[in-house]
């Protein structure tokens, strides 16, 4: 069924390279444990554009036509029978990776790093920017009743930043540096801030971002340069902004310049996390940092953060509305536009369809 009620479900289907259009998706069967959701906020990620314009992120490559997206919420529809917790009506947000639950990393609660995730939109699992999606029920967050469909869709990204913190112990003695005011940047300075760290620095190399993070409440903003010779120049004027050690560093670019910066400007005994993907590999200067006792530590996605995730925005500690910049029907014109609009950059942050 489509948004008619009677018509075909219809999704955006990537099928190469800035290629994508809407078709048709058959639904799997609803089983006992499923529901059926109808889509009504789906944000793009970074990770969709990287899919729309080489048809890779990282090592996952689509080899065969995948339904993209994967930061959404929506209205139940149906629910299977052995479905208590749910039921046709309710709104939802939707946490899109699927694990396995019998492998060691599950059992252990570390079920962000399952071998065999089944991840929306991650090939060659289909993504969610569609009439409706079939999910398991345990992954459907009900979402309290002054919380909007798109915020729901915000707590995706935002899990990223929640999961960055618990794995740095973000809390109210930690001043942080952040490195890249990209929509992870800005969601991982709005996550430290609710987890409570009394001074937050934010830098990038673009002046409207910048912008954007000292309105989310960024105490300070530092213009850094794109050129690796100049590092050492710009610790120099982190370290000033901050006034301070800096506790933890969260690099959410992921480049040979900006984890190298990280791991300079930390203080002895302090953490670096890698958030940002962008170099599969880098030469840092580690060893220096080694020697001060810096930890390095890396994070994958998220784990049990939706909770934690409604909570901060039901409570008002976290306002994500801000960053959503553009919004865009379903159309196939609509989706072309969207996905333009995103990679592009410029004064995009979040850009949203609403179905």
């Amino acid at each position: 069924m489509g948004k008619g009620g009677s018509d075909e479900n219809m999704a955006a289907w990537l099928l190469g390279v800035n290629t994508l259009k809407i078709q048709p998706f058959n639904l799997p069967a609803l089983g006992p444990h499923d529901v059926r959701v109808r889509m009504k906020a789906v944000g793009i990620c970074g990770s969709d554009v990287h899919y729309l314009k080489t048809m890779r992120c990282a090592d996952f490559v689509v080899k065969e036509p995948m339904v993209i997206g994967h930061e959404c919420a929506g209205i139940i529809e149906e629910v299977g029978g052995e479905v208590k917790t749910l039921v046709p009506g309710d709104r939802v947000a939707l946490e899109p990776g699927i694990s396995c639950w019998r492998c060691n990393l599950c059992k252990e609660g570390r079920y962000n790093l399952c071998p065999e995730m089944k991840f929306f939109a991650t090939p060659p699992v289909h993504g969610s920017l569609a009439n409706q999606v079939v999910h398991p029920a345990d992954l459907c967050f009900k979402l309290p009743d002054d919380i909007s469909l798109e915020e729901g869709a915000m707590c995706e990204p935002l899990s990223v930043g929640v999961h960055a913190c618990r794995r740095a112990n973000v809390g109210p003695e930690t001043n942080i540096l952040v490195l890249g005011a990209g929509p992870i940047g800005l969601v991982t300075l709005l996550a430290a801030r609710a987890f409570g760290a009394p001074r937050i620095v934010i830098v990038d190399v673009d002046d409207y971002r910048l912008s954007v993070a000292k309105k989310l409440g960024a105490d300070d903003i530092v213009k850094v340069s794109i050129n690796i010779q100049d590092v050492a120049t710009d610790i120099e004027n982190i370290q000033k902004a901050m006034g301070g050690g800096i506790d933890v560093s969260f690099d959410c670019a992921g480049f040979n310049k900006t984890m190298s910066t990280a791991l300079g400007a930390t203080r002895p005994g302090g953490k670096v996390c890698l958030v940002g993907m962008g170099h599969h590999e880098m030469t840092v200067p580690l060893t220096p940092a080694a020697a001060r006792e810096v930890d390095v530590i890396g994070i994958f996605r998220y784990k049990n953060t939706w909770p934690l995730c409604l909570e901060f925005l039901r409570s008002g500690k976290i306002d994500v509305k801000p960053l959503i910049t553009h919004r865009f029907g379903f159309s196939q014109k609509e989706v072309e536009e969207a996905f333009e609009t995103s990679a592009r950059g410029g004064d995009a942050i979040k850009v949203m369809f609403n179905l």
